[in-house]
């Protein structure tokens, strides 16, 4: 009884961290809905009063808000699903080490080589990096790089277990 207890208490504990991850197609939804209602803004601005752009503005904020909880979301899938984030030991190219960097660091283009790329993103919850950008594995942390210049436009900390 004592086991059955515990189990019942550890499924109700891990149940909401789970329960929170986002689904590629819920993201996918939310980026739709943040365009439409920019639609909507631009035909409240050339046919509508005050009142419609007002309303229309607000609908703009909440649904980029929507999307900025979307992207936020890597951290709860993280602590609902830690082996996904067990990597493998970092190798950092021959002559170089790990030190820590931040936004608008330019990295030296052998720490953004195709070896070193996260071929999934959303596998981690990580947004789509698109055009010239690239996700890229750092020691623990995961860098967003722009790819022509090796300038680091988002960086997420002990991002790896």
């Amino acid at each position: 009884m004592r086991k059955l207890i515990i189990m019942a208490l550890i499924a109700a504990t891990a149940m909401p961290a789970t329960a929170m991850a986002q689904t590629r197609g819920e993201v996918r939804r939310s980026q739709q809905d943040l365009r439409e209602e920019q639609r909507d803004l631009r035909e409240a601005r050339r046919h509508g009063d005050r009142r419609d752009v007002r309303e229309e503005r607000r609908d703009v904020r909440e649904a980029r808000e929507e999307l900025r909880e979307d992207r936020r979301d890597w951290r709860a899938y993280r602590n609902g699903n830690r082996n996904a984030f067990r990597q493998g030991r970092y190798y950092a190219p021959r002559g170089y080490r790990y030190r820590p960097v931040g936004v608008g660091y330019g990295l030296n283009r052998a720490f953004y080589g195709q070896r070193y790329w996260i071929a999934d993103p959303y596998r981690y919850r990580l947004p789509a990096a698109g055009g010239n950008r690239q996700w890229v594995r750092y020691g623990d942390d995961v860098l967003l790089v722009n790819m022509r210049n090796g300038r680091v436009l988002a960086a997420h900390r002990n991002f790896f277990w």
